[in-house]
């Protein structure tokens, strides 16, 4: 039975997976599926698999069902962490974190959810899945989308700030000029009330 209080969770977004991995060090596999419907009570499995860049079959790679994973390829034993949801059986995040990255974990990774949807008198089987194809480099490069993106934000920020700094000018400036006219009005006011009390 599920409390309504199970039902506020923050939002889920699918974001992709990154694909270049440093030898030696760790990296998240990432692997996300949203459900459709928020409102509506599930439970998931996760199951992922690993054809290696010199093979031509998926083996069996990591399991992930009622809060439990397990790694079943031995390559990896020792070397996977789950990196997904957690304290749940409605999994919406399904990522799991290589340690120790060595050159034969190059190759692609696919993740499957199985998500079973549990409405009041029925159940709904959805099935997903992704594909991360992992390269594992000596050190990681930057890609010339991220230099350019680097670039743009700091040409926005000095725009902006340009452009800040010009509506202070003009704000001023529009300030003083009706304080100088508040003055002149009242010293016009001024005179004119001499003029009258002669």
């Amino acid at each position: 039975m599920f409390s309504k209080s199970s039902l506020c969770r923050g939002a889920c977004v699918e974001v992709d997976s990154e694909s270049e991995a440093v030898v030696t060090e760790g990296f998240k596999l990432g692997c996300i599926s949203c459900k459709r419907r928020g409102e509506v009570p599930a439970v998931a499995s996760v199951e992922w698999f690993f054809m290696g860049s010199d093979e031509s079959d998926y083996a069996p790679l990591y399991a992930y069902e009622d809060k439990q994973g397990s790694v079943i390829d031995p390559r990896f034993y020792e070397r996977l962490d789950w990196d997904g949801s957690k304290g749940t059986r409605d999994v919406q995040d399904g990522s799991l974190y290589i340690l120790n990255v060595t050159y034969n974990d190059t190759g692609t990774y696919r993740c499957v959810f199985q998500r079973t949807l549990i409405y009041s008198n029925y159940e709904v089987q959805v099935n997903a899945s992704k594909t991360v194809q992992l390269k594992v480099v000596p050190k990681l490069t930057r890609g010339m989308a991220s230099i350019l993106s680097e670039v743009m934000m700091y040409v926005t920020i000095i725009g902006l700030q340009f452009w800040l700094l010009v509506e202070m000018i003009y704000c001023y400036r529009k300030i003083a000029a009706a304080g100088e006219e508040a003055l002149r009005e009242s010293a016009s006011r001024r005179n004119s009330r001499r003029v009258s009390m002669k």
